[in-house]
């Protein structure tokens, strides 16, 4: 099997698990794309870092360990698909990390990773996932807290 076929499967299996935890909101919040990030918050309420990893490395939810790995010992089997998050929060800016949580494609078009809230535009959903996010827009900011714990 090629790399890019087993790449597909992992991807695919990987949104076929988010997609089943989705959060169903049908109103996106209004974000604004500066540069290579979304600089605001999509919510008003703080990310909260410890339910951001929970989100993260629950296979029903963020599902991050299906492509990366995450400093998260008790999970067994991280991805390696893409790239290590550990450090990530060296790396990336907080708005970096949120525009490539709400919507990866806007930095490279070829990325595999799907796009956590965004409702439309989406190629073979189900039809009783159409319209619906991966992750609510607090999920989104809880993920990002997480993200930035990672040093």
């Amino acid at each position: 099997m090629g790399v890019h076929r087993v790449t597909g499967v992992v991807a695919g299996l990987a949104l076929g698990l988010l997609i089943s935890g989705s959060a169903g909101a049908k109103e996106l919040i209004k974000y604004k794309i500066v540069d290579e990030g979304i600089p605001k918050a999509l919510t008003a309420k703080p990310g909260d870092p410890k339910a951001g990893r929970k989100a993260a490395i629950n296979r029903k939810q963020g599902n991050c360990l299906a492509c990366h790995k995450l400093p998260a010992p008790e999970q067994q089997f991280h991805g390696e698909v893409g790239p290590d998050l550990k450090g990530v929060a060296e790396r990336l800016s907080e708005a970096e990390i949120r525009l490539r949580i709400v919507n990866p494609k806007v930095v490279n078009e070829e990325t595999i990773m799907p796009s956590f809230y965004r409702n439309a535009g989406l190629h073979r959903v189900l039809k009783k996932w159409q319209g619906k996010t991966i992750l609510s827009a607090q999920q989104v900011e809880d993920i990002v807290a997480y993200m930035k714990t990672l040093k």
